[in-house]
């Protein structure tokens, strides 16, 4: 009787990990409440104390709350289990959502400073905001700060590039919510009205900062590149360490929502049965999971020793020095 595959082979969930799932939906549900009441205060009292500034920063805690419903939905597609649309499961929802939250900080970012560039450009002429203006910022820092600090510990734990994406999204609030600060206690010390436009087209450009670095870290793994020389270090290593396995080559490795998919061609003796062969492979296999943490899947590709074949792609030692760290 034909045994059935191991439950990972048929579910990639098993090895995204229903743990993983369950951070990213308790991470996600923290940012949404978390933001909803912060969004709600700095829009209110940017209304009230007529500060473009703060409607500005409260518009973008605004998209960190569409951002965790996003985060919801997409804990909910990395779960589901391989198709025969989706051989390697559902995995990189996560990168790109990632990506999509990068669009939505860019167009947040250009909208603000479109309207403050406004203000600045044809000077029109703005009140001093009031007080509450100041109250709620400080407010906002504060609870930035934890939620920045409890997506990085949940993106940390799960190893989520999107929870990591968002955490550094939040730190950047901080930012921006303490440039508001001090533009709005310029404004009120000098009578200056203008200024909270200033510090609302600083806020922007920060947003867009943000929003391109969190797409090209996106993009990286999209494009199955970003791997970084320590990583293929560690699997040549794990070649070597292996008696009979040899030469290892045409390599290349991506990530699958935080885990690593590798190929690797290495070279061993020709006189060896093909069942000989085979155990090398499944020896270097193991040495890989050994020195690698959080591998997806490994492909081993024997060739005897010497062969001439030439290798048209994928990485050997004397290139990965031309890879970042």
């Amino acid at each position: 009787m034909t045994k059935n595959p191991p439950p990972e082979v048929l579910r990639p969930e098993a090895m995204i990990g229903v743990k993983k799932t369950r951070l990213i939906k308790t991470a996600a549900w923290v940012a949404l409440l978390g933001n909803a009441v912060l969004a709600v205060l700095k829009i209110t009292a940017g209304v009230y104390a007529e500060s473009l500034a703060v409607i500005g920063d409260g518009i973008d805690t605004s998209v960190d709350v569409l951002i965790a419903v996003m985060t919801l939905m997409v804990a909910r597609i990395i779960a589901r289990p391989a198709d025969a649309s989706h051989p390697w499961g559902h995995g990189r929802a996560e990168t790109v959502a990632t990506a999509l939250l990068s669009f939505v900080l860019f167009f947040a970012g250009a909208q603000l400073i479109l309207n403050s560039g406004a203000d600045i450009i044809f000077r029109k002429r703005r009140e001093v905001p009031e007080f509450p203006a100041l109250m709620v910022t400080v407010i906002s820092i504060i609870g930035k700060s934890v939620l920045a600090w409890n997506q990085y510990l949940f993106g940390k734990k799960a190893d989520s590039p999107m929870l990591k994406a968002n955490a550094k999204n939040m730190s950047g609030d901080v930012v921006i919510s303490a440039g508001v600060l001090i533009g709005l206690f310029l404004s009120i010390l000098t009578g200056i009205g203008l200024i909270d436009s200033v510090a609302a087209l600083l806020v922007g450009i920060w947003v867009i900062k943000a929003a391109v670095d969190i797409f090209f870290e996106a993009n990286a793994e999209l494009m199955d590149g970003g791997s970084g020389k320590d990583f293929y270090r560690a699997v040549f290593d794990a070649v070597y360490s292996v008696p009979g396995a040899g030469n290892p080559h045409r390599t290349r490795m991506r990530r699958i929502a935080g885990f690593w998919d590798i190929d690797i061609d290495i070279e061993v003796d020709p006189a060896l049965t093909i069942r000989e062969a085979h155990t090398i492979a499944s020896q270097v296999e193991r040495a890989i999971k050994g020195r690698v943490e959080g591998v997806y899947d490994i492909m081993v590709h024997v060739e005897p020793t010497g062969n001439t074949e030439k290798e048209s792609y994928g990485l050997q030692e004397d290139r990965i020095s031309n890879l970042g760290p």
